[in-house]
C-alpha cells in the first residue's frame, strides 16, 4: 500500500497524546470523586476500571487512526472489474474469409464467435463494430444495444482486398473523433504527417477505457502499413488483441472470378499485439474461436490495477464510531 499524501500520516503521532490525556482524565476523576453529589456516581468513579469502560474510547481512537489514513489517500494494487467503456470489434470481411479451413468458413465462424463475445459482455460496456476489406467502415457505432450489434454482424458482405492498417485507424478514429485519424493521411507519405497540436504519446497499454479486438487472417494486401497503424494505437495507449482466423497452411479460394491461396499471417498479428501490449490468439477452428473470445472476455472484465482505497478507511471509521456510541449507550446510558 502506498500514499498520495504521506505527510498527513504525521497526524498519527497525536494519538499517543490522546491516550495520555484519557489516562490523565481518569486519574483526575478519581481524585475529585468526593465532589460528586450522587453516591452512585462516587461509587462508579472509585470502582476499578473494567474493559467495558475503556472499549468505546478505544474504538473512537481506532476510528481517528482510520480517518488519518484516509486523509493520506492510500492506494493499493487490486484485481477489480475493469470499466472498459468501449470495445471495438474490427472484423475482416475480405474474400479470403470465404476459406473453409475453418468450418463452415472463416467468416461464419467469426460471426458466431463475435456474437457469443457480445452476449457475454456486461451491460455497461459499449461495443462498436468496424468491418474491413479493401477499405474500413464503421458497421455499428459503439452502443450497448446488443440486438443492433447482432444485426450489423449479420449484414456483412464479402469484398475484395484486405486493409488491416485501415481497420486499426478507423477504430482509433471511432475512439478519438478529434484525434485526426484519417486513413488517406496515412496511405500517402505518412512520414510527413504531423501529430495533432498538444498531443503527447502515452505508454503502450496504459489507456484503460477502451480496447480493440482485431479478427482477421492477417494477410494485408492494401492500405496503410499494419505495424504503422499499430504504433498509432500504442501511442494512444490502446491495446489491440489480435485473433488469427484460419490455418498457416491456408486454402485456395475463388472470389469474383479470381482464385487465390490464402493463409494465416501469424507473424504480423503477433507484432501488432506486442506493439500495443495486447495479446495474440490463434483460432484454428470454430470451437477454438469461441473459446478464445470467452478467454478475452475474462481478461477484459477483470483487471489488476492500483486504486485509491481511502473510502474503505473512512467507512471503517464511521462504523467504529457508531459501534462505540452504541456500546456506550447500552452499558452506561450515555454517549462515551
Amino acid at each position: 500500500m502506498s500514499f498520495q499524501w504521506p505527510e498527513f500520516l504525521w497526524l498519527l503521532a497525536a494519538l499517543p497524546a490522546l491516550v495520555g490525556l484519557y489516562l490523565f482524565l481518569l486519574r483526575r476523576r478519581k481524585k475529585f470523586a468526593v465532589r460528586f453529589s450522587s453516591l452512585a456516581l462516587v461509587r462508579e468513579a472509585m470502582t476499578a476500571p473494567t474493559w467495558r469502560r475503556h472499549l468505546p474510547p478505544a474504538l473512537v481512537l481506532l476510528a481517528l487512526a482510520a480517518l488519518i489514513i484516509a486523509i493520506a489517500r492510500p492506494s493499493a494494487t487490486l484485481t477489480l472489474p475493469s470499466q472498459h467503456e468501449v470495445v471495438i470489434l474490427a472484423m475482416d470481411v475480405s474474400g479470403s474469409m470465404r476459406a473453409s479451413d475453418v468450418e463452415p468458413n472463416r467468416l461464419v465462424a467469426a460471426q458466431g464467435a463475435a456474437k457469443a463475445f457480445i452476449a457475454d459482455q456486461p451491460d455497461y460496456v459499449k461495443i462498436g463494430i468496424v468491418a474491413f476489406a479493401g477499405t474500413a467502415t464503421v458497421a455499428q457505432a459503439p452502443t450497448r444495444n446488443k440486438e443492433d450489434l447482432y444485426a450489423a454482424i449479420d449484414r456483412f458482405q464479402l469484398q475484395r482486398a484486405t486493409a488491416i492498417g485501415s481497420a486499426i485507424i478507423v477504430s482509433l478514429a471511432t475512439l478519438f473523433p478529434d484525434g485526426g485519424y484519417d486513413v488517406s493521411a496515412f496511405s500517402y507519405a505518412p512520414e510527413k504527417r504531423k501529430p495533432p497540436a498538444g498531443f503527447k504519446p502515452v505508454p503502450p497499454g496504459s489507456y484503460n477505457n477502451a480496447v480493440i479486438i482485431l479478427l482477421t487472417d492477417g494477410q494485408r494486401t492494401t492500405g496503410p502499413d499494419s505495424l504503422l497503424a499499430a504504433r498509432l494505437a500504442a501511442e494512444r495507449g490502446v491495446r489491440i488483441f489480435t485473433v488469427g482466423v484460419g490455418t498457416p497452411e491456408g486454402k485456395v479460394v475463388g472470389f469474383d472470378g479470381w482464385s487465390m491461396h490464402v493463409r494465416l499471417d501469424e507473424e504480423t498479428l503477433r507484432s501488432i499485439a506486442d506493439l500495443t501490449r495486447g495479446e495474440y490468439f490463434y483460432a484454428g477452428n470454430a470451437p477454438d474461436l469461441k473459446k478464445i473470445y470467452q478467454t478475452m472476455n475474462s481478461r477484459l472484465v477483470m483487471e489488476t490495477k492500483k486504486s485509491e482505497i481511502g473510502a474503505f478507511f473512512s467507512a471503517g471509521a464511521a462504523l467504529l464510531v457508531l459501534l462505540a456510541a452504541a456500546l456506550s449507550l447500552t452499558w452506561f446510558n450515555r454517549v462515551l
